[in-house]
């Protein structure tokens, strides 16, 4: 099997059909092979990933990663996902996961990601009802639960980090900037997260206002943004638009961390946060570390045939 005949680049700037058919014709060339690739299809709040298996063997060479996530997080072309999980083994956690996005970039980390890895792990048996996970910015602990068929994770999420340095952004001290008409804050909960206080996060035009946050020179990585409104003495709602993404989606597991984080940071509210995303509530805990608490969902499993 003769692999990537030709490398796609970064960022490239084919679209629909044209860089469907390029993916694909990089992907595999070889005449009369057939190659089947299981997968699982599995949803955070409607973040939804394409899980790749490769616990026991690799499915997906390494070089290749990028390109099938291009590929197949196509919604019209692929199967249709925010990311792709690859869980595998670990030398230092019980499994370790990497997420590859739509822009073929690597995510560090993925809170909604990490439940839906984990309920995977655990349905598979690879994990029991606690286990940690090994990813770029760490390792992550993760708590089991199944409520009838109601599946729960919390997990303790990677120590917020406010310096401008550990962002990363340019500068000294804590991030607080004014971007065109936004006050905006900055944490570090595994990825950078830009974070705007607004009155009412329905009146914000997301795919127009975020990308400049996204991309201000500031930010020496760019950094996904969240708009966040104060719903309750204890509860906010967050629309996200994600980084390697490219626009918004219907929750983002570290950006409604990093929401709270930055509420709680400042004061407004205590040590547990009901954060409402477009594709349901999360809770945030503060009372030891910082602990997502949300769900995760199994939508079905199939396989890729060439």
């Amino acid at each position: 099997m003769r692999l990537l005949r030709e490398s796609l680049p970064k960022n490239n700037k084919l679209s629909g059909v044209h860089q469907h058919t390029r993916i694909k014709d990089n992907m595999l060339d070889y005449r009369g092979y057939v190659m089947e690739i299981p997968f699982t299809k599995l949803h955070g709040n409607g973040n939804d990933f394409v899980l790749i298996d490769e616990y026991e063997k690799t499915v997906i060479p390494d070089d290749m990663k990028a390109h099938f996530a291009a590929l197949y997080c196509d919604r019209r072309f692929g199967i249709g996902a925010d990311g792709i999980l690859y869980l595998l083994k670990s030398t230092t956690s019980d499994i370790r996961m990497r997420v590859f996005q739509p822009d073929e970039s690597e995510a560090e980390m993925c809170g909604n990601g990490i439940r839906c890895i984990a309920k995977y792990a655990f349905d598979a048996g690879y994990v029991k009802e606690s286990c940690t996970v090994e990813t770029v910015a760490g390792e992550v602990g993760v708590a089991l639960l199944y409520t009838d068929e109601d599946f729960t994770a919390t997990i303790r999420m990677p120590t917020p980090k406010f310096e401008r340095r550990d962002i990363p952004a340019i500068g000294e001290g804590e991030y607080h900037e004014r971007i065109g008409e936004f006050d905006v804050y900055a944490v570090n909960t595994g990825v950078p997260h830009a974070v705007v206080l607004v009155d009412a996060v329905d009146s914000v035009d997301i795919a127009l206002t975020a990308p400049p946050i996204r991309h201000h020179a500031s930010f020496k990585n760019g950094a996904n943004v969240n708009f966040v409104q104060k719903t309750g003495d204890d509860s906010i709602r967050v629309r996200t638009f994600e980084r390697g993404v490219e626009e918004e989606t219907l929750s983002c597991g570290t950006g409604a961390t990093a929401s709270a984080v930055i509420v709680h940071h400042l004061g407004y509210m205590g040590n547990k946060i009901r954060v409402e995303t477009q594709g349901g509530p999360l809770t945030i805990h503060f009372n030891d570390g910082v602990k997502m608490e949300g769900p995760a969902v199994t939508v079905f499993s199939g396989v890729i045939t060439y």
